[in-house]
């Protein structure tokens, strides 16, 4: 029996090794580390007569045991509880109307889009003619004097119109039951059926934060030991050894309470595995070539929402021309494609165009945008905050790339993933109702939906409305625990905050009026206050 039992762990474990070993193979860092390994390989330092043993070696020295090693945590961590289960459950097939949710909105966002073009009298894509491609190469690191009028020009959608998206589904299999007050959101989705997690589970997971721990973000000014005269330089220190062993899951680790300004920018590379290379800096290039060939319409719909957006906030105008290169950049890049479209529940509707003027033939069409992201009122705010970690618009860019990737487009999307835009929102609600009944009975009685109140916060994760070192420690947290949980929670801790003078008021407006303004709102204490709380 023992046996039979050690040859299933072999077999599996050599399943699990031939899995890792394709699924390297499609990364982006694929190419240079094995050309870096191959180099090695053929160098002095691994001797024939002792390969295994010389190779191990040389590979510890030169660093690239540390690469393979974050390479599989960057694997381990696309496997990891923020992608859902390969083999769906009879839950998720229940859940199959949401994915036609997805389905019906990606089509109404492309009906609006063609409606634009046909009211403008734009193209969806074109060739740029010579001259305009000059121009825009010349103004490229000064985009803002680039003239454009984009005064017909309007935003496809905002978070207002996603949520009654989110509020029009409804479960076919949902049955009348007695009338009980509680939000449409919860009410459409009665029978959603991932966990959602209560506060106490929550609470051991963020324990850094529940058991009061020093973090920065509180007192950077409290002394922690003999060594260091404060916390703040404790952590500066400490933030230097984890980036000289350049291991990303010991950097994940240290984000859990806080990182210094100077080395943020460092660690948050190394945790999401987008540390710049040189085949990185050439496909970059390749980005902003494509933007100057081609013109598409989601250019006109980038500039708009970065003029209505970062350029009138006081935190941020001052990196409207560094915005202006991400996200045309970001429009252009098809790496983004295959990933959003493929985790989408929808299956990834995608549009194709045929360049104005061509005939419609293949090597005239392209996916359309080559992203498949079409921009919302407000989805520049998800790169603002890249300005203050990187001066290389090269480093902020694909840093950018990799957390949208990995959490923002979930914002965005309809799904029933259990960190999707859905399942956020079903926790504010049920946190909301089970630790502040106050609360949520004074928005019952004035029929106020409370996911209304905050929904802008969760879908924007708070940029735009946190000031930028506020938002850096939450996103931070994001990071460290690998999970958006901390948003509806942050949201709550926020309510119960202001919570006297919303007790006070009994108009959406007013409330509004009370939440307004969270620019001198202290992230991690307000956190630390909700997960302390019995």
């Amino acid at each position: 029996m023992s046996e039979n039992t050690e040859g299933s762990k072999e077999t599996a474990l050599k399943k699990s090794a031939e899995r890792l070993t394709e699924e390297i193979r499609s990364m982006t860092n694929y190419k240079s580390l094995y050309s870096e390994i191959q180099k090695l390989v053929a160098s002095t330092a691994v001797k024939r007569g002792d390969f295994r043993n010389t190779l191990m070696d040389a590979l510890k020295s030169n660093g690239l045991e540390t690469e393979i090693r974050n390479t599989v945590f960057h694997w381990a961590r696309s496997q990891s509880s923020l992608s859902p289960s390969s083999v769906p459950s009879a839950e998720e097939i229940d859940l199959s109307y949401l994915k036609k949710a997805q389905v019906q909105w990606e089509r109404r966002i492309q009906k609006s889009l063609n409606s634009t073009c046909n009211e403008l009298n734009v193209a969806l894509a074109r060739i740029r003619p010579r001259e305009e491609r000059d121009e825009l190469a010349e103004k490229w690191n000064e985009l803002s004097t680039y003239d454009i009028d984009l005064s017909q020009f309007r935003p496809l959608y905002a978070p207002k119109d996603f949520l009654d998206v989110l509020f029009a589904i409804r479960n076919p299999s949902f049955k009348k039951q007695p009338y009980i007050f509680i939000s449409l959101l919860s009410l459409s989705l009665n029978h959603f059926r991932q966990k959602i997690p209560r506060l106490k589970i929550i609470r051991r997971v963020y324990a850094e934060l529940a058991k009061g721990m020093p973090l920065l973000g509180v007192n950077p000014d409290m002394h922690t030991s003999e060594n260091h005269g404060n916390l703040e330089e404790e952590r500066i220190h400490l933030g230097e050894k984890v980036l000289r062993s350049n291991h990303a899951p010991i950097a994940q680790e240290f984000l859990k309470r806080g990182a210094p300004r100077s080395l943020r920018g460092h660690l948050w590379s190394l945790v999401l595995g987008s540390i710049v290379k040189k085949n990185d800096v050439e496909y970059y290039e390749e980005l902003k070539n494509m933007v100057l060939q081609y013109d598409i319409v989601i250019d006109n719909l980038i500039i708009k929402d970065v003029q209505l957006t970062a350029r009138n906030d006081d935190q941020y105008f001052v990196f409207e021309d560094v915005l202006y290169k991400t996200m045309l950049c970001f429009s252009r890049d098809s790496e983004v494609l295959a990933p959003v479209t493929t985790d989408r529940s929808a299956g990834g509707q995608v549009i194709h165009a045929v360049l104005q003027g061509k005939p419609a033939t293949l090597e005239n069409t392209l996916v359309f945008p080559p992203s498949g992201v079409i921009p919302f009122h407000g989805f520049t705010m998800y790169a603002t905050p890249f300005c203050y970690l990187y001066d290389d618009p090269c480093a902020m860019y694909f840093t950018f790339r990799a957390f949208y990737l990995r959490y923002w487009f979930r914002l965005h999307t309809v799904s029933n993933h259990e960190q999707g835009i859905v399942a956020l929102c079903l926790l504010f609600e049920r946190l909301l109702q089970c630790h502040e009944p106050l609360l949520w009975t004074h928005f019952r009685n004035f029929h106020i939906q409370p996911i209304k109140v905050v929904f802008k916060w969760i879908m924007r994760g708070f940029s735009g409305h946190l000031s930028p070192e506020q938002l850096l420690y939450l996103w931070d947290l994001i990071l460290g625990y690998d999970s958006l949980e901390i948003i509806p929670l942050l949201a709550i801790a926020i309510l119960s905050f202001r919570k006297e003078n919303l007790m006070q008021v009994n108009t959406f407006q007013s409330i509004e009026a009370v939440l307004a303004d969270l620019s001198s709102l202290k992230v991690i204490p307000l956190l630390q206050l909700a997960l302390l709380r019995e």
